[in-house]
C-alpha cells in the first residue's frame, strides 16, 4: 500500500493541518492550542481538577502544570488549594480576563469547525463523526503511551 493512502498518515497530516489554522487565530490572543483547550475545559465542561484538565488536553500531569503557571501568570486563571485533607487537591477557575479570552477561544473553535465541516455534507458529517467514535473507541489516552 502506499504511504499516502494509510490511515495514520492521512489523519496525522488532516489533525496537523487543523492545528496549525487553530494555533494562527490564537496567536493574537497569546495563546496555544492546548492553553485554549484548558480554557475550554474549565469554562465550558466545568473541570477543575488539573488530572481531568491533563486527560482533556491530551497532555501529561506535569506538561499541564507548567501551562496552568503560564496561564496563572497571564491573570487568566487561579489555583486554590482544595477540600482534600492533606491540602493536594488543586481546584483551577477561570478569572474574568479568562472568561473574556475564552469567548474569543470558542469564535476560533467555531471558525475552525465551520471551515472544515462547510467542505461536508450533513450525512457525511454524521458519518464522519462515527466513523472517529468507532476508531477511538477503546483506545487508552494519548498520554498513556
Amino acid at each position: 500500500m502506499p504511504a499516502n493512502h494509510r490511515l495514520g498518515q492521512r489523519v496525522s497530516r488532516l489533525a496537523r493541518i487543523m492545528q496549525v489554522r487553530l494555533e494562527g487565530d490564537l496567536a493574537p490572543l497569546g495563546l496555544t492550542r492546548l492553553g485554549a483547550l484548558v480554557l475550554s475545559g474549565i469554562g465550558d465542561d466545568g473541570l477543575i481538577a488539573p488530572s481531568e484538565l491533563a486527560d482533556h488536553a491530551g497532555i501529561t500531569r506535569p506538561a499541564l502544570s507548567r501551562l496552568l503557571r503560564g496561564l496563572e501568570e497571564r491573570g487568566l486563571i487561579t489555583r486554590t488549594a482544595g477540600q482534600a485533607e492533606d491540602g493536594r487537591q488543586t481546584a483551577v477557575a477561570l478569572t474574568p480576563e479568562g472568561a473574556a479570552a475564552l469567548v474569543r477561544v470558542r469564535a476560533a473553535f467555531d471558525a475552525l469547525q465551520d471551515h472544515f465541516t462547510a467542505k461536508l455534507t450533513p450525512e457525511a458529517l454524521a458519518a464522519l463523526s462515527a466513523m472517529l467514535d468507532t476508531l477511538a473507541a477503546g483506545e487508552p489516552a494519548p498520554t498513556a503511551y
